[in-house]
């Protein structure tokens, strides 16, 4: 099962030269027939009941996943409070502020690009992705406690908090289950949002105004809602392909990719919120 992650979305593996796991797209598409964790390196084969990927030493851990991932996130909340004291987001310097957030969000965007076609992670790129996103949330965020009261930012951050706890207990109490039936409606329906995303952005861009207003009143609230939904769904896709990475021995060099996953669905989870709070506190 691949996670909804670029980063993982690109990843198969299968037996190589070297001895461990690297990408065949067509050994994966010969066994998505029978198995429908084919696309999966370390899912278990139900045909055996044993893992498709071999068990290998130096293989990653829970306590490997987890000190990436706080390395990841510390590097982005550090550079994101440095954004918010740093960069000033009064009337007179808010073009500025922001026109830096903006190219700090698109240079962090060709950095996830970079490293969502690369076979390994390169632990360079995934923290230079968290720090340019913490530009891009520290300014953003600064503005909107500064404008419409910090309770908005909090709000944020709770809901966040919210969402990554409900997740996780659901995929680890079993309410919530995985499977490519699952992976398939999440992928198809987070390419139709984003689709419709980029239109209403150029929409605006080019026509003035919220565009086609998906972003702003009533359809901004359920759209921000749709965007909280699917970011809950990849975090349980994303968590598939960690315990399935530790249980059945992936590299600890994974580690990183994990935590790159999960930043990536953290801040889209947090943007969403962010937004929604904006339009319940009447500024569309």
């Amino acid at each position: 099962m691949r996670s909804s992650n670029p980063v993982f979305s690109r990843r198969g593996f299968s037996r190589d030269n070297g001895g461990y796991a690297g990408f065949d797209a067509q050994q994966q598409h010969q066994q998505a027939g029978t198995n429908p964790y084919a696309t999966n390196p370390y899912a278990t084969d139900p045909a055996t009941g044993m893992p498709q990927a071999p068990a290998r030493t130096n293989a990653m851990t829970m306590d490997d996943v987890v000190s990436r991932t706080g390395m990841t996130l510390g590097t982005l909340l550090v550079t994101a409070t440095l954004s918010w004291v740093l960069l000033p987001v009064d009337p007179a310097n808010l073009g500025k502020s922001y026109g830096i957030a903006i190219g700090a969000a698109l240079v962090a965007f060709v950095l996830a690009m970079v490293q969502s076609f690369k076979r390994k992670p390169v632990p360079a790129l995934i923290l230079g992705y968290a720090a340019l996103e913490g530009v891009f949330l520290g300014v953003i965020s600064a503005a909107t406690s500064t404008y419409l009261g910090p309770g908005v930012v909090i709000q944020a951050v709770m809901g966040t908090m919210c969402v990554f706890g409900a997740v996780l207990l659901g995929y680890k109490m079993g309410w919530i289950r995985v499977t490519r039936r699952f992976y398939g409606f999440v992928m198809a329906a987070a390419l139709g949002f984003v689709l419709l995303m980029l239109v209403n952005t150029l929409f605006a861009i080019f026509g003035g105004g919220d565009g086609l207003g998906f972003r702003s009143g009533g359809l901004g609230l359920l759209f921000g809602a749709i965007g909280v939904i699917l970011g809950a769904c990849f975090l349980a896709l994303d968590f598939k392909q960690v315990e399935d990475g530790i249980t059945y021995g992936a590299p600890r060099e994974e580690a990183w990719l994990a935590a790159f996953a999960l930043t990536m669905t953290l801040v889209w989870i947090y943007v969403e919120m962010l937004r929604i709070f904006q339009i319940l506190s009447g500024d569309d």
